[in-house]
C-alpha cells in the first residue's frame, strides 16, 4: 500500500513544477494568441495540481481495492490533464519563439547596419565622432544630430536586447521541461501498472448476469457484422437480472467522451481505404486511459472481428456504447460500474521528453497517434456518437 500512497505525491510535484513553467510561459509571452493559450494551459495545469491532491487524499485512505482503483483513476487522469497543458504552454512558448526568430529574419539588414554603427560609435570617443570639416557649425550641426539620433538608437538597442533575451528564456524554459515531464512520464507508468493491479484484485464489483464462455467463443466465431454480433449479446449470459432503471436519454448530448481526445473521423466518413462505418473515430495520445462515460454494464470485453479489442457497455436496456481499439481492456463481463470507472489504455508508448519538445516546436501534431472507434447503437440500429456526447472545440 505505501508504494502507491507515495505516487500521487510524485505527480503533484512533477505537476505543481509543470504548472509553474506554464505559468513563466503565459509571463513570458505577454499579449496575443500564444499568451491566451498559455493562459488555458496554466488554468489547466493547476487544477490538475488540484485534482491530484484530492486523488492522494483518497489515495491515502483507500482500504478495498475498489477504493484503489477509483483514486488511481483520478491521478492517471489528472496526469493526462496536467500532461496536456505542459503540451498547450511548450507549443505556445515555441510559437513565440519562432515569431521572434521571423522578425530576427526580417529585420535582418536593418540589424546588421544597426550593430554596424554601434560598432563604430564605440570605438571612438564621443567627441571625435562629432568633428565636422566644415567647421565649428558642422561639428555643432552633428552634435545636433547625435543627440536626436542618441535616443532612437538606443530605443532600437533596448527592443533587440528585450528580444533576444525573451528567445533566451523560452529556449530555457523548453529545456528546462525535460526533467520535469520525465518525472510526470516515470510516475504515470507507475499509476497505471497500479492501476492494472488494483483492477486485478477488486472482487466487490455487482454483476447482473455472467458469461457463458462457449457461448461467447462461438458468437465472436461466427458474428460477420457488429450488428450480428450486438443482437446476439443476451444468448451469452447466464442469470441475468433486469438493468437498474436510468434513462440517460436526458444526457443525451452532454455525456463526456470515454477518453481524452479529439474527433479525427465522422460517422459516415471514409477511411483512407474508402471504408464507412457509423461510429466515430477519436485521435488520442499512447497510453490514455478510456474510462466509462456513464454507469453501465459491461456486456462484452475482448478481440472481435477488425475491431481490435472491443468493450461493449449497456447503460439502459436496449442502448449500447461500442468502444474498440483499445490495447489492454478491464474489468469482467457483466460487471456494472460506475460513471468514470476505468475500462482500459490504449497502445503505443509513451513519447520520450524529448520528442515531446520536438512536436511541440514543430507543431506537427502527432502526439495523438492512436486511435478509439466508437459505436452507439439504441435498438441495434446505429445512431451518431456526436448527438450524444458532448464534443467541445478542443475534441471537434
Amino acid at each position: 500500500m505505501r508504494p502507491l500512497r507515495r505516487l500521487p505525491c510524485r505527480l503533484t510535484r512533477a505537476l505543481a513544477l509543470l504548472a509553474g513553467l506554464a505559468i513563466l510561459v503565459l509571463a513570458l509571452l505577454g499579449q496575443g494568441a500564444p499568451a491566451r493559450a498559455a493562459t488555458d494551459a496554466a488554468a489547466l495545469a493547476r487544477a490538475a495540481a488540484s485534482e491530484l491532491e484530492a486523488a492522494h487524499d483518497r489515495l491515502d485512505g483507500a482500504e478495498r481495492a475498489s477504493d484503489r482503483v477509483a483514486a488511481l483513476t483520478a491521478t492517471i487522469a489528472a496526469y493526462e490533464k496536467g500532461l496536456s497543458a505542459m503540451r498547450d504552454s511548450l507549443r505556445a512558448a515555441a510559437l513565440r519563439e519562432a515569431r521572434i526568430q521571423a522578425q530576427f529574419d526580417a529585420q535582418r539588414d536593418e540589424i546588421a547596419a544597426l550593430l554596424g554603427t554601434l560598432q563604430t560609435l564605440s570605438r571612438e570617443p564621443a567627441p571625435v565622432l562629432m568633428l565636422h570639416p566644415d567647421g565649428p557649425i558642422g561639428t555643432a550641426r552633428s552634435g545636433m544630430l547625435m543627440a536626436e539620433a542618441a535616443p532612437a538608437l538606443n530605443q532600437k538597442v533596448a527592443e533587440l536586447r528585450a528580444r533576444l533575451e525573451e528567445a533566451r528564456e523560452l529556449r530555457a524554459l523548453q529545456e528546462a521541461a525535460a526533467d520535469q515531464l520525465q518525472t510526470a512520464l516515470s510516475g504515470v507508468q507507475e499509476a497505471r501498472t497500479a492501476l492494472s493491479q488494483a483492477v486485478s484484485d477488486r472482487t466487490d464489483l455487482p454483476r447482473r448476469f455472467t458469461a457463458d464462455p462457449m457461448k461467447t467463443q462461438l458468437l465472436v466465431a461466427t458474428a460477420e457484422t457488429l450488428r450480428a454480433f450486438a443482437s446476439g449479446l443476451s444468448e451469452i449470459t447466464e442469470g441475468e437480472e433486469a438493468p437498474a432503471a436510468q434513462d440517460i436519454t436526458a444526457q443525451k448530448g452532454q455525456i463526456p467522451l470515454p477518453v481524452q481526445g479529439s474527433v479525427l473521423r465522422r460517422a459516415g466518413e471514409a477511411d483512407a481505404a474508402g471504408v464507412t462505418r457509423p461510429g466515430v473515430v477519436l485521435a488520442t495520445r499512447p497510453r490514455a486511459l478510456v474510462t466509462a462515460p456513464v454507469p453501465a454494464t459491461i456486456r462484452y470485453l475482448g478481440p472481435l472481428l477488425d475491431y481490435g479489442n472491443v468493450m461493449v457497455l449497456e447503460p439502459q436496456s436496449g442502448l449500447l456504447f461500442v468502444l474498440a481499439g483499445l490495447d489492454i481492456v478491464y474489468g469482467e463481463i457483466g460487471e456494472v460500474l460506475a460513471a468514470g470507472a476505468p475500462l482500459g489504455l490504449m497502445g503505443g508508448e509513451d513519447p520520450a521528453p524529448g520528442a515531446i519538445l520536438a512536436q511541440s516546436r514543430d507543431g506537427s501534431g502527432n502526439d495523438r497517434s492512436e486511435t478509439l472507434y466508437m459505436e452507439v447503437r439504441l435498438g441495434n440500429e446505429p445512431q451518431d456518437p456526436l448527438t450524444w456526447f458532448a464534443v467541445t472545440k478542443d475534441t471537434q
